[in-house]
């Protein structure tokens, strides 16, 4: 048979055939393809604080944080088919396409004092939004993957904390995190979860990048594992970490350097990392020194200049930053980000409420980072995400 008469008597599957290979160019065209590869497309999230409610959200009062976080996701899964600004980033002026990952950094379950709900409960209705009402697609066609990182309220109701809860602990959330993204060959369970060595550390390598996730801030045990982790790489390959705590962490956080250690309402402190606090005996709900703590991780900086950027939650608002350390030496971009209950700006105003969204290309290592303000319109439910700041960094290590 020839060419022609095959084209003319199979016309039908030849349309087909051509439309397809169209598509296929334009979908390589539209999402910004790389003779590396194509762009990859990260959400970045934090603080979700399942149990409480927001004062007010979309005409509604005392809204409870399920409503809020399944709005947000819906919003979320809008965002392939959006037009990225013309801001001179990654994928400028061009549609955002397939999101391979969403990160989330803690926070899931607000601390469980009476009278918010357990780590178990909060668990579940995460579950039902960022697992199951999730709908965004990676280049590959599965579902975008979910990467955690446990955040303080979560191992506050693991451990115990200074003021009553009910119940007493709750190692739920931080078990369900542990096997979601360390997926071991014997589950974890409630009964056996122990904080002290169970820790929630791990990495991967996606588009030429190391992504690094650990366990609320690196203190001196976490650097052990992330001294071992690096190891693994070339020190010419970029590194971003995700974790909980900004930069300096918060004084509360360390142990109470008084023995026999425990946590009262009177030093404030919540035994989340392994080191004693080192500034005084008593931590400042406000905040309080940390510069002695945080000279450690300075000298692990400097020791490793692959690490290109810092991103974290539990201070809520959208922000862009340089961390030069307590002795300003070094130089480390770091990302902040909102929190859909416990936004420091966004609590009020609820149009400032938003997510940011990482874009990389691997052919020319940067990173475009892009505010999404998901709620400008706060009563019409159909509005469309706007951007707001967006911040472009180079990658490269030299």
């Amino acid at each position: 048979m020839s060419l022609i008469n095959f084209i003319k008597k199979h016309a039908p599957l030849v349309k087909l055939l051509r439309a397809s290979f169209v598509m296929i160019l334009s979908f390589q065209t539209t999402y910004g393809q790389t003779s590396n590869g194509p762009v990859i497309n990260m959400i970045f999230t934090s603080d979700a604080h399942y149990g409480i409610t927001r004062n007010k959200f979309r005409g509604d009062t005392d809204v409870n944080s399920h409503i809020v976080n399944a709005a947000m996701i819906r919003q979320m899964n809008t965002i392939p088919n959006v037009m990225l600004p013309a801001d001179g980033g990654v994928n400028a002026d061009k549609v955002v396409g397939p999101v391979d990952y969403m990160i989330q950094t803690g926070d899931i379950a607000n601390r469980m004092e009476i009278p918010i709900q357990s780590a178990a409960a909060s668990w579940a209705q995460f579950e039902a939004d960022y697992l199951h009402s999730l709908t965004l697609k990676g280049r590959d066609g599965r579902t975008a993957k979910l990467l955690l990182a446990p955040g303080n309220h979560d191992i506050s109701n693991a451990i115990g904390f200074s003021k009553p809860m009910y119940p007493l602990t709750d190692p739920t959330a931080m078990v369900k995190i542990y096997n979601l993204v360390l997926k071991p060959q014997k589950p974890m369970t409630n009964a056996v979860y122990n904080y002290e060595k169970d820790k929630i550390n791990y990495s991967l390598n996606t588009g030429g990048v190391h992504l690094m996730f650990i366990t609320l801030w690196p203190d001196s045990a976490e650097r052990i594992w992330m001294q071992k982790d690096l190891d693994t790489v070339s020190k010419t390959t970029p590194v971003i970490i995700f974790t909980h705590d900004q930069p300096t962490c918060e004084a509360k956080h360390f142990t109470n350097p008084l023995p026999p250690h425990t946590m009262t309402r009177q030093n404030k402190f919540e035994n989340l990392t392994a080191e004693y606090y080192k500034e005084g005996y008593i931590a400042s709900k406000d905040g309080g020194a940390t510069d002695i703590e945080q000279r450690g991780w300075v000298k692990f900086l400097k020791a490793h200049a692959n690490i290109k950027a810092y991103f974290h939650g539990n201070s809520n608002w959208n922000e862009f930053y340089v961390y030069n350390g307590p002795d300003n030496d070094v130089n480390l971009n770091v990302f902040r980000v909102d929190s859909p209950m416990k936004g420091k700006y966004s609590a009020e105003n609820e149009q400032l409420l938003s997510f940011l969204l990482l874009s990389l290309d691997p052919k020319n290592q940067r990173l475009s980072v892009r505010e999404c303000l998901w709620n400008t319109q706060p009563l019409n439910k159909s509005a469309k995400i706007t951007f707001g700041k967006s911040a472009t960094i180079s990658l490269k290590v030299y």
